[in-house]
């Protein structure tokens, strides 16, 4: 794994070869063939593996629940960021695969999606207190909307990370700014009601 790993972070899926690998980790094709099935399966097992390295780093929003909703969302979301500056590997490797021709294995599809519900379900879980503490069909709506844009905001620092050399903290405060913006104009709003 730690070979496919390096090989994937120089080279890419497509130009990482078995030879490549057998090369690097010192073992036989024919191991690595009987371990994985083919090079779709070491993919998914290095994804696998990434995940739950990161999940063991990566914090959760009730880790943080003893504080008001809105200090919550930002400690999480300053702990998460904190999480992806330590391994920005992590989302190099899960955007890179989710975009590129081998993104439609099963085995590949299966793992990302896996990995994208828990991301959207740690937003949601980090949102809900704020936006839908009560529920109702178009506040959790709400939620749900921004989840995916935190997902997407990650996502897409993962690429100013690798290209700009961004780090993820350093874009913590302009988002939680955004999320208490809107926090405050909802109640706002409400108010007026």
């Amino acid at each position: 794994m730690n070979a496919a790993h390096a090989l994937v972070s120089e080279k890419g899926y497509d130009g990482m070869a078995i030879s490549d690998l057998c090369a690097q980790s010192g073992l036989p094709a024919s191991s690595i063939y009987y371990h994985f099935g083919n090079k779709l399966g070491v993919l998914a097992a290095l994804l696998e593996r990434t995940f739950e390295e990161l999940h063991a780093l990566f914090p959760n929003p009730s880790s943080f629940d003893g504080r008001a909703p809105l200090d919550r969302f930002e400690a999480w979301f300053s702990a998460a960021c904190a999480s992806l500056d330590r391994r920005p590997d992590y989302l190099r490797l899960l955007v890179a695969i989710s975009v590129g021709p081998q993104k439609d294995a099963d085995a590949i599809q299966a793992t990302v999606r896996r990995i994208r519900d828990y991301a959207h379900a740690s937003w949601v879980d980090a949102l809900t207190p704020i936006f839908a503490p009560h529920g109702g069909k178009n506040n959790e709506a709400l939620v749900q909307q921004l989840a995916v844009l935190g997902r997407a905001l990650t996502d897409g620092l993962s690429v100013a990370n690798s290209f700009d050399g961004a780090s993820y903290s350093s874009q913590v405060a302009s988002f939680v700014s955004l999320v208490r913006g809107l926090a405050e104009q909802r109640a706002a709003a409400k108010r007026k009601r």
